[in-house]
């Protein structure tokens, strides 16, 4: 019999990690499909993502279902409950990011009848490094990286940096020109959503360092183990 519950515990655990796996593709796809419809001012594809949206919603609820009801009759320890409780929050920085890349999907809803605006910067360039590094977060919870998951919160700063250039590249060009503020004001939306979007990734790599290594570094620094 404790063979068998420990077998039914670890399929559980595994079933989560590939739900999570799971969102975070979904979540990927949205941005990579919202950046698109607004490159090609394609309002269907717009519309299509902010239906999507939906399917976020409910992997997030069954997550968290299948969450809490690990925890309450397995009562993990160690670990695995470390895993459990960072699941909890990677699923809701999930859905946020799903929302996000929603709303970018709106903005590009707006600008799809409005001629483009060229800047020498594009949002384009910032979902690359934007999604460049959800990838990489979701890599090192599947790795149990937590050098990797390190290394994708260091990244964050340049994201930083890239969305500061292109906001301010963007108020000049309404300076410059108030007719386009059509334009400029949805866009500014669209490079705010990524950089949001930036800081839950962030916040995804914060908690595989404390899965992997029982360390809450979302205030301090990360120590990496002495071998």
């Amino acid at each position: 019999m404790a063979s068998h519950t420990s077998k039914d515990f670890e399929t559980e655990l595994r079933t989560l990690r590939e739900r999570l796996c799971a969102m975070g593709g979904r979540a990927e796809q949205q941005i990579e499909l919202a950046m698109k419809s607004l490159v090609d001012s394609d309002a269907e594809l717009a519309r299509q993502v902010i239906e999507n949206d939906k399917a976020v919603d409910r992997d997030e609820n069954e997550i968290d279902e299948l969450a809490l009801q690990i925890l309450a009759t397995r009562q993990p320890v160690a670990s695995d409950l470390r895993f459990i409780a960072m699941s909890l929050k990677l699923v809701t920085d999930l859905e946020r990011i799903g929302d996000l890349a929603s709303g970018i999907a709106k903005r590009a809803l707006e600008l799809a009848p409005l001629p483009h605006l060229t800047t020498r910067s594009s949002p384009a360039f910032l979902a690359t490094l934007v999604l460049k590094n959800l990838r990489a977060a979701m890599d090192a919870f599947v790795a149990k990286d937590a050098d990797s998951a390190n290394a994708v919160i260091a990244a964050d700063i340049e994201i930083d940096r890239v969305n500061a250039t292109l906001f301010a590249e963007l108020l000049g060009q309404l300076m410059s020109d108030a007719a386009a503020v059509q334009q400029v004001l949805p866009m500014t939306s669209v490079c705010r959503y990524l950089e949001r979007i930036g800081d839950h990734v962030k916040n995804l790599a914060e908690g595989v360092v404390y899965m992997v290594h029982a360390q809450d570094i979302r205030h301090r620094p990360y120590v990496a183990p002495a071998n």
